[in-house]
């Protein structure tokens, strides 16, 4: 969403803008990180990856002050999680979202503006990737995506619009093909201190069987069937949360019975009971986000892969919250909260073998790393903090 567009959003609710950073922060943190890329950027491609490095996108915005000038191409160490800068992949606009299809072979990115796209870029092992073209979402400022587990679909959630949309996906090439649904959150009408619909996030639950769409401006979590022929929408039930909340991002249990909410405006994470039959979506009682008081603007959860722990960014108290998931996911206790060592923790993600966390610190234009102890979920730091040009996704490859 661009900062236009949020200004009435932000008055009544304290939020800051959704880029509402200045770049004069940029010059200094960058210069150690994807500076090196602009030879690589000009020539369409990265610098060849390093031996025994494995890859990392990096998500950010191009028409912001501080902001990059394509998708942040890096490398990491799977044992100390140092990162390498590797260049910079052009001629995509504002790609604050990032995703990778199913079979690894193609990586997709909103296009986080007014006009609101979404572009397909085809993966290869050189470093010779090449952008597939964009499709229009009909929704503005899209900034989430994700691919539908059978690798046929990409669904995209609009911010500025509060929409979601469908795009087929060739499944030859990893193209996108002509959106096949769009549809505009309406009901119920936004509470108190909320400007209009804000759809924030949408994902696919773990049985495949619903499509679910988090609206921060409706504080209402929204549960679709997809039709697997068509690519259309069919809602089948909403999930309230309590006025003003501001539901932000969900991240389901590896059970796929419970899902975790982090609630951005008034500060609190949410346990929710999820029935696969239905697709309903049923939360429990607000819980505290450890930061004390005030709000501290949560943005997200990542959970370990056995399900047993689970992790909060908080962007105003630029920390990380760690819970034991107990009870087979039914409940959340908090164990502590330790510095993410940047300033806004916008986005989180494990290294595919859950050994390393990754924090994208879109305030101080830094990756931090962590290393993440399989037997108590305890977060020690890793390599020195990794300068990019506001970082607001971070997506770490096996290979």
């Amino acid at each position: 969403m661009n900062d236009r567009s949020s200004a009435s959003a932000r008055r009544l609710s304290g939020r800051p803008g959704r880029r509402g950073f200045l770049g004069a922060l940029a010059a200094g943190a960058t210069a150690a990180g994807l500076a090196a890329a602009a030879p690589a950027a000009a020539a369409g491609r990265g610098h060849p990856r390093p031996a025994g490095l494995r890859p990392m996108f990096l998500g950010t915005y191009t028409s912001t002050a501080g902001g990059g000038s394509g998708v942040g191409l890096a490398a990491y160490c799977p044992r100390t999680g140092r990162i390498t800068g590797t260049g910079v992949l052009p001629g995509v606009a504002d790609p604050s979202y990032l995703a990778l299809s199913p079979d690894g072979r193609t990586l997709y990115a909103v296009e986080e503006n007014a006009a609101g796209a979404v572009t397909a870029v085809a993966l290869a092992a050189d470093g010779a990737h090449r952008v597939l073209g964009s499709r229009p979402t009909g929704g503005a400022g899209p900034c989430h995506l994700s691919v539908h587990p059978s690798g046929r679909w990409l669904l995209s959630a609009h911010y500025t619009s509060g929409s979601v949309a469908v795009h087929p996906v060739d499944p030859a090439t990893g193209a996108l093909g002509a959106r096949t649904d769009l549809v505009t959150h309406s009901a119920p009408p936004p509470g108190p201190g909320q400007d209009g619909p804000h759809a924030h996030q949408i994902v696919t639950s773990p049985d495949g069987g619903h499509v679910l769409a988090v609206d921060l401006g409706t504080d209402t979590v929204y549960s679709y069937r997809l039709d697997p022929v068509a690519g259309t929408l069919r809602q089948v039930s909403t999930a309230a949360l309590r006025p003003g909340a501001g539901p932000r991002h969900l991240t389901f249990h590896p059970g796929g019975r419970y899902a975790y909410l982090a609630n951005e405006v008034d500060n609190t994470a949410v346990v929710c009971g999820y029935d696969p039959a239905t697709g309903r979506l049923t939360p429990g009682t607000p819980q505290t986000t450890g930061t004390g008081p005030g709000t501290s603007y949560p943005a997200q959860f990542v959970l370990t892969r056995d399900g047993r722990f689970a992790y909060l960014a908080n962007r105003g108290h630029n920390s990380l919250t760690r819970y034991a998931v107990e009870e087979r996911g039914a409940r959340l206790r908090l164990l502590d909260t330790v510095p993410v060592g940047g300033d806004f923790p916008r986005h989180l993600a494990f290294s595919p073998d859950h050994r390393l966390l990754f924090a994208g610190n879109q305030r101080s234009n830094t990756v931090t790393a962590f290393h993440a102890d399989p037997r108590t979920g305890a977060l020690r730091p890793a390599a020195a903090p990794f300068g990019a040009p506001m970082p607001v996704c971070v997506l770490p490859l096996q290979a």
